[in-house]
């Protein structure tokens, strides 16, 4: 399978004891735990698990006051939560190119679109891949832009000592079920900012008065995850560093297979980083037999779940097509390779030998 979690006794016990006593006055013992242990982990001071990755950039950019008028930039290649997002907060999302080595956005590009309604970036860490986030933290200050990462596949990636999510106002983590560490759905908020945390807090709570009980001074959200939700998440979350240390293993024993096979490449990778290889990829560079999409349809006969790159966004109805040469390159060639955490060398072997012999 493309994804899958790794589920062991420690994730059951906590799970179990969450429905047998999270309740009453234990209901919030979890989702306490695992921010706690979360803000440890990625080297933030406040953290608030919400309902997935897409709640909580929706929760920063209302903390932001991104609305409308305003222009957030954000990768070309991306999930379309991101723009999502932007979208159902009145603002006008911005498309620009990545970078080939390291699919992220490029910030020569972020530099060229910036306008008087510009107010926010928003990196996007694309399978676990590093932005050049010294760079962008460079132009928002320079700039006067605040930064939101989307970090929602990039939980144990680390740049240059730093984890994601840190460098900006805001980061977003997702746990949902096909990320390297799961909770079945949900995500996590992370800011250094004490005012930006109070103010998620009241927002995600309906907006009601912290001082005054359901009493409410703004219209605002309920994106909230569950003291069920948590268990899993902080059982998952304790395990992080052996689940980086498996990705990686898996993108290896592609690398060593594949690497040979003229006209493709695989995720990029630069020095002082980290990636926590949540996907192994191969992108087409050249004509073969098969198109990308049929080559996934053929591995599927073969048994091998595979699945496309995200699409560049600006390629949907919605909006105006960008001029952004490499995410469509990658994202109309790119296929994700099965990564589940449970993957083991022979397994990794069949699916190469099936490639190279479609490929070659």
């Amino acid at each position: 399978l493309t994804a899958g979690p790794s589920i062991s006794q420690r994730e059951i016990d906590y799970v179990t004891d969450a429905v047998k006593n999270g309740w009453n006055s234990h209901m919030f013992d979890y989702k306490d735990k695992l921010e706690n242990k979360f803000t440890q982990y990625v080297g933030a001071k406040y953290a608030l698990g919400v309902s997935g990755a897409t709640g909580a950039m929706q929760l920063a950019l209302a903390c932001l006051k991104i609305g409308r008028g305003d222009e957030v930039i954000l990768p070309d290649l991306c999930f379309y939560a991101a723009s999502d997002a932007v979208i159902h907060q009145g603002a006008k999302p911005v498309f620009v190119d990545v970078l080939p080595d390291t699919w992220c956005i490029d910030p020569d590009k972020i530099r060229k679109v910036i306008t008087k309604r510009t107010k926010t970036i928003m990196p996007v860490y694309l399978y676990g891949n590093l932005c050049e986030m010294g760079e962008i933290v460079a132009i928002s200050k320079k700039y006067g832009l605040s930064i939101l990462e989307d970090a929602a596949p990039a939980l144990g990636s680390i740049y240059y000592g730093k984890k994601p999510g840190t460098f900006g106002e805001f980061g977003a983590y997702s746990f949902q079920g096909a990320k390297i560490a799961v909770s079945g759905i949900g995500g996590m908020l992370v800011t250094n900012d004490k005012k930006h945390w109070e103010k998620a807090l009241m927002l995600n709570a309906h907006g009601q008065d912290p001082k005054r009980k359901f009493w409410q001074i703004q219209v605002a959200y309920s994106f909230h995850m569950s003291n069920l939700q948590a268990s899993l998440a902080l059982a998952q979350l304790e395990r992080i560093e052996k689940f980086v240390a498996k990705k990686n293993q898996i993108f290896e024993w592609y690398q060593d297979r594949l690497s040979k096979v003229e006209g493709i490449s695989m995720n990029p990778h630069k020095p002082k980083t980290r990636s926590n290889k949540w996907m192994s990829c191969i992108v087409l560079n050249r004509k073969f037999k098969f198109t990308r999409d049929k080559l996934i349809k053929e591995l599927g006969k073969h048994l091998i779940d595979a699945r496309p790159f995200f699409y560049p966004v600006s390629m949907f109805p919605m909006y105006k097509e960008q001029n952004t040469p490499v995410a469509h390159h990658l994202g109309l060639n790119g296929i994700n390779l099965p990564s589940g955490l449970n993957l083991e060398k022979e397994e990794v072997d069949y699916i190469c030998d099936v490639l190279i012999k479609l490929l070659t």
